[in-house]
């Protein structure tokens, strides 16, 4: 009977307290124009003017909340293509979305992640 009540508590902490996991922190850039009109992994054709960026590992069609973390502005993109595995960025911003962290000017911005919609 302990052992049902502990496990019962343990499931109800993490149905009331859930982790941040899905939060992570890393280094963004932006895309640069020549991208504009190619094709992207998944196939669509890239626009600077959509809310889009390429990752890692994250599923295509993933939503994602990105913070500026210096000036706490956020964005919302969509996972459309893939980043390198061995690239020191964590994930790469259309123009659009860099533009709205106010990020343009530095190239670079320190940023945390997280995943709001998985397809």
């Amino acid at each position: 009977m302990k052992v049902f009540i502990i496990l019962f508590i343990a499931f109800l902490t993490a149905i009331y307290f859930p982790t941040q996991e899905n939060i992570v922190n890393g280094v963004a850039s932006f895309y640069h124009k020549k991208f504009e009109g190619r094709k992207t992994a998944n196939g669509e054709i890239f626009s600077n003017e959509n809310y889009t960026a390429a990752h890692k590992t994250l599923a295509f069609g993933t939503v994602v909340r990105v913070t500026h973390l210096k000036n706490q502005k956020v964005v919302e993109v969509r996972i459309n293509d893939r980043l390198p595995l061995k690239s020191s960025r964590m994930i790469d911003l259309s123009i659009k979305a860099a533009s709205d962290l106010n990020m343009i000017k530095s190239g670079l911005a320190k940023v945390s992640i997280e995943v709001i919609n998985e397809p």
